[in-house]
């Protein structure tokens, strides 16, 4: 039961994510992600999106875990 929980969880984060890239939101580049470009020479840090992944996946498990 709780494995079917999970992959409907999945599948529906999976289907929002498809929605915002069809929709044309920058998914991987939003403000506040660090890039730095020097050269030859690039790196980049997606803090933002890393939040924003963290706080989506905490809100989902604490749907399902109910």
């Amino acid at each position: 039961m709780a494995f079917g929980k999970f992959l409907v969880g999945f599948g529906l984060l999976v289907a929002a994510g498809g929605l915002l890239i069809w929709w044309g939101v920058p998914i991987g580049r939003l403000p506040g992600d660090i890039v730095v470009r020097r050269g030859s020479f690039s790196f980049y840090l997606p803090i933002t999106t890393s939040i924003l992944v963290s706080v989506a996946l905490t809100v989902l498990m604490a749907l399902f875990k109910r």
